[in-house]
């Protein structure tokens, strides 16, 4: 029987920690490719949506400056944007999913995400706001506001954007 020296043996240890390091990277960039590829297809249809209302939203309400974009669906698909105009006015534009009969609102006369961000915080103290979105039910401008209670529950309401009342409310989803 041969033996093997302490040199042999120490290289046949660093051959092995080198390939157990080698497949450690390999495997790393893999799961970093994957995730990567993963989030750019998941996020794609937002960011399609996003430039076509961007694109309608300049051609029919002269946006200039967009400041948000919001996803709104209920019994439709709304896409949602506030910003600036030409004149550097403060809008907000609504366009359903379909792009036809596009509303153009003007911030002034209504809430900002901001202020009915501050309204749930007022009449609901205990909700922990997880989502806002800016769109239409029936036939009328709304801010849905998505939080969560201290019980994990979702609470769920509907504020006129022109008024601020709470146009539908759900609790303890």
């Amino acid at each position: 029987m041969k033996q093997t020296s302490e040199k042999e043996q120490e290289t046949v240890k660093e051959k092995v920690i080198n390939r157990v390091l080698l497949g450690l990277i390999i495997t790393l960039l893999a799961i970093i490719v994957f995730s990567s590829i993963f989030y750019l297809r998941s996020s794609r249809p937002r960011m399609q949506a996003k430039k076509e209302a961007i694109e309608i939203a300049k051609k029919y309400a002269d946006l200039k400056k967009v400041e948000h974009f919001y996803w709104f669906t209920r019994k439709n698909t709304y896409f949602s944007l506030t910003g600036e105009n030409e004149k550097g006015q403060a809008i907000a534009v609504i366009i359903p999913k379909s792009g036809e009969r596009v509303k153009v609102l003007d911030q002034k006369s209504g809430l900002t995400e901001q202020e009915a961000k501050q309204k749930i915080m007022e009449t609901h103290p205990e909700i922990q706001i997880e989502k806002i979105a800016l769109g239409m039910y029936e036939n009328q401008a709304v801010w849905e506001v998505v939080g969560k209670d201290s019980n994990e529950q979702l609470n769920y309401y509907l504020l006129s954007f022109e008024t601020g009342k709470e146009v539908k409310t759900i609790t303890g989803i």
